[in-house]
């Protein structure tokens, strides 16, 4: 699959916003502390991966019922979905000016309540194309996504006799309607009826 930057300048993959703070204090810390151990791009990239992965459970695993979006959040708080710990390790990568854009799958429960679920790609130097990330979170036996360059090691791949979608665009900022949804939500069970099924 062909992934395509919705925004051509590459400067828009690198901003902070709202959702993607990482000029907060809480980011910050987090990056300096990943930076002192890990002092260039890839290394660095492949220890935040790391870091939202496994010292930020997913929500649902958890079972928090708490919904956060913005990145700072996300890390304060070590709790999100996989959309909010998108947009933390999104702040992270930024943080160190590694471009980082915002992706999507549509993935369903054996065909039947599908969801968006949020990824990030990366650009690293020395790099000519993006690579996605999945930092949603292992669960041993079922799920064992990784940091990879090269071939992709995420979470779950698409079946598309489910009708699962990559979805290629590859977005500065969150998805508008993933966004709203998390902002919305009053705790993660409402969250599950506002995420949008499609893009």
């Amino acid at each position: 699959m062909e992934l395509i930057q919705k925004t051509p300048d590459i400067a828009a993959y690198l901003a902070a916003s709202e959702a993607v703070d990482h000029e907060h204090p809480v980011v910050r810390e987090r990056s300096d502390r990943l930076w002192s151990d890990h002092p260039d791009a890839y290394s660095y990239a492949k220890a935040a991966y790391e870091y939202v992965r496994d010292a930020v459970p997913h929500s649902a695993d958890s079972g928090d019922p708490r919904v956060t979006w913005r990145a700072s959040d996300v890390l304060a708080t070590r709790n999100g979905t996989c959309s909010a710990k998108s947009h933390a390790l999104a702040a992270l990568l930024r943080a160190r000016s590694i471009p980082t854009a915002f992706c999507y799958q549509r993935l369903a429960d054996d065909g039947a309540n599908p969801m968006i679920h949020g990824l990030v790609a990366v650009k690293l130097p020395g790099q000519d194309r993006w690579a996605r990330q999945d930092p949603r979170g292992n669960l041993a036996g079922v799920v064992d996504a990784r940091f990879s360059l090269d071939e992709e090691r995420l979470a779950w791949p698409v079946r598309p006799e489910f009708n699962e979608v990559d979805y290629p665009v590859l977005y500065d900022e969150p998805h508008p309607a993933v966004l709203a949804a998390l902002r919305a939500a009053r705790d993660r069970p409402h969250l599950w009826t506002l995420l949008p099924s499609q893009l």
